[in-house]
């Protein structure tokens, strides 16, 4: 069973840092990684043609076995979510009158490019928002999506885990609906990869794109995508040397080349070598592995969830437990004039957190303590009882 881990981080001793989902801290053994990167570029005279490719090729075999993936060279090194969905964009064939259809409140870099793909192709882009209704909103959520989906639709884009408040999404389920009217499945994975377990094999996506700063533990600016046989023809937005054949020959890269690498290489961004990132994410995909995502979740879930339980007693809405993850989840006050007065709470009490929309999110790791949740329950108790307090004097 894992046990905490904060001592593989620099986290300052007093430091609640319930974020996450914001950034990750690196792990000590990531820092290392980096500046050894760094260092052996004082000395490029060493750096040999096997260097552009073998560490990558590393990267791509750990991405397969995190993600239970039988082929690494459908896993392509990209800088940005957006960056790896602008290649799924450019090669979506959308009809007029068919439709994208997305979550409501998801990320932004999730929903841009397919308002320009609907755009420039007379298409739909259509949005199932989150129930009004609080009870059982996670549930609804999804009969919603699935209910959505017909014979019009192209492609379904959304995350695994909602980054706001941590709805999970059923992607089973949509994969099914998806294969009965010819949709593909696009997720972003940048809030669920690293930390809630994901099977390739299982969900089968056509696109799989994710940050590497958050879940994974990795540097920023830099991610990966994974892009399934229905992109293996397609045009990637850059054209660079790396992703055409051959690349490997430097001295043959006079003889230029027309055809692609194959499978997902062909998207994969310039310069994609990086000495020190992809050292950093190496070594953080490596002690991920070893801990193991399902024991990281797991983690999470024992620390969370008897305090969750005492949260809602005091009035706050969460979702069920079998609609949301336990390393990401949103908490909604009873009365939104809550709100306010609880982030004073918290920064006072230095903890930190987000808020995405109407919910307050916390997002835990390895490196949170019992102390943590106790200290933020404090904090919503506080405002619980002030508000609580407040209504009597208004009422009487």
């Amino acid at each position: 069973m894992l046990t905490c881990q904060r001592k593989a981080f620099q986290l300052p001793e007093e430091l609640v840092y319930l974020n996450h989902a914001f950034m990750s801290p690196l792990l000590k053994e990531v820092e290392d990684a980096g500046i050894q990167g760094m260092m052996a570029q004082r000395q490029p005279s060493r750096m040999a043609t096997q260097d552009f490719f073998e560490p990558a090729d590393q990267l791509r075999r750990l991405y397969a076995k995190l993600l239970d993936a039988p082929e690494p060279n459908r896993f392509a090194i990209c800088p940005s979510v957006s960056y790896g969905l602008a290649n799924v964009a450019r090669n979506l064939s959308l009809q007029k009158g068919e439709r994208i259809l997305v979550v409501g409140e998801q990320f932004p870099s999730n929903i841009y490019p397919w308002y320009r793909v609907a755009e420039e192709n007379d298409g739909k882009l259509d949005f199932v928002n989150p129930p009004d209704t609080l009870v059982h909103r996670g549930k609804k959520w999804n009969e919603e999506i699935l209910h959505a989906i017909d014979e019009k639709t192209r492609m379904v884009a959304l995350s695994h885990v909602h980054w706001a408040d941590g709805t999970l999404f059923d992607l089973i389920k949509i994969r099914e609906a998806c294969d009965q009217v010819g949709a593909c499945l696009v997720i972003d994975g940048t809030q669920s990869i690293g930390a809630f377990p994901f099977s390739i094999r299982e969900i089968k996506p056509d696109a799989l794109i994710t940050a590497a700063y958050k879940w994974q533990m990795g540097p920023y600016a830099f991610g990966m995508a994974y892009y399934g046989p229905v992109f293996d023809q397609g045009i990637p937005i850059e054209e660079n040397w790396i992703n055409r054949v051959q690349s490997d020959d430097f001295a043959n890269l006079v003889n230029y080349q027309s055809e692609y690498r194959e499978q997902a290489l062909r998207y994969e961004v310039g310069e994609r070598s990086n000495f020190i990132m992809i050292p950093m994410q190496i070594a953080a995909l490596n002690r991920m592995l070893d801990w193991g995502v399902a024991e990281i979740q797991g983690y999470a879930q024992r620390l969370s969830e008897p305090w969750l339980i005492q949260i809602r007693e005091l009035g706050y809405h969460l979702e069920e437990p079998s609609q949301r993850a336990s390393h990401l989840f949103g908490i909604r006050p009873k009365d939104s004039r809550q709100t306010e007065d609880l982030k004073h709470q918290l920064a006072k009490a230095g903890i930190q957190v987000s808020q995405r929309g109407d919910a307050i999110r916390v997002s835990i790791h390895v490196y949170n303590r019992e102390d943590d949740m106790q200290r933020l329950y404090a904090c919503l108790q506080h405002t619980a009882q002030a508000m609580n307090n407040t209504s009597r004097v208004f009422l009487s």
